[in-house]
């Protein structure tokens, strides 16, 4: 799973919509409420691309194939108490829901922490399933291609910003 930029100011609204308009949080102010739900999921990403960019240098510096490029990123994000991969929605669920406990914008939660998470988890979830759907439809279009080939990397990159583009992802 994956969070695409595009998709912040959508996850904003569905939080929005479902926690509070539900009546699990009372806010004071609905508008710093999703700023501040809007920081978190831009923390994210700028962490991400942070571990990203540093496993890149490694994969560099050890002269490793880019094909390790994940495993190398696990490592860091494990180290650094960070979720990648299926790991996102939980990291990023642990982070609003401490995000709630400390705001000043929140001024009462009437939910249990693990109906929040619940709820919030299936919003993640949906808004983020869009990357295995991209991923999908890439590999459809490389089938005549195959994998761990560095042709198929190029082309699969290619692909990958052109889908993208296509939904407005990127």
């Amino acid at each position: 799973m994956r969070l695409f930029p595009a998709k912040i100011t959508t996850i904003v609204e569905a939080v929005n919509k479902t926690l509070v308009d539900s009546g699990d949080l009372e806010v004071s102010d609905r508008d710093e409420f999703k700023r501040d739900v809007e920081s978190i999921l831009k923390e994210y990403l700028r962490k991400d691309r942070e571990i990203t960019n540093t496993a890149k240098d490694e994969l560099e510096r050890r002269g490793l194939a880019y094909s390790d490029l994940f495993k190398i990123k696990r490592t860091m994000a494990e180290d650094q108490d960070f979720g990648i991969g299926d790991e996102s929605v939980n990291w990023i669920c642990s982070q609003l829901i401490e995000l709630f406990m400390r705001s000043s914008f929140v001024s009462e939660i009437f939910a249990e922490d693990a109906v929040l998470r619940k709820k919030l988890k299936e919003i993640l979830r949906r808004h983020m399933q869009a990357d295995d759907d991209i991923d999908r439809e890439v590999r459809r279009h490389l089938k005549h291609l195959s994998e761990n080939t560095s042709t198929f990397e190029i082309e699969y990159q290619r692909q990958l910003e052109l889908i993208k583009r296509k939904h407005g992802l990127e």
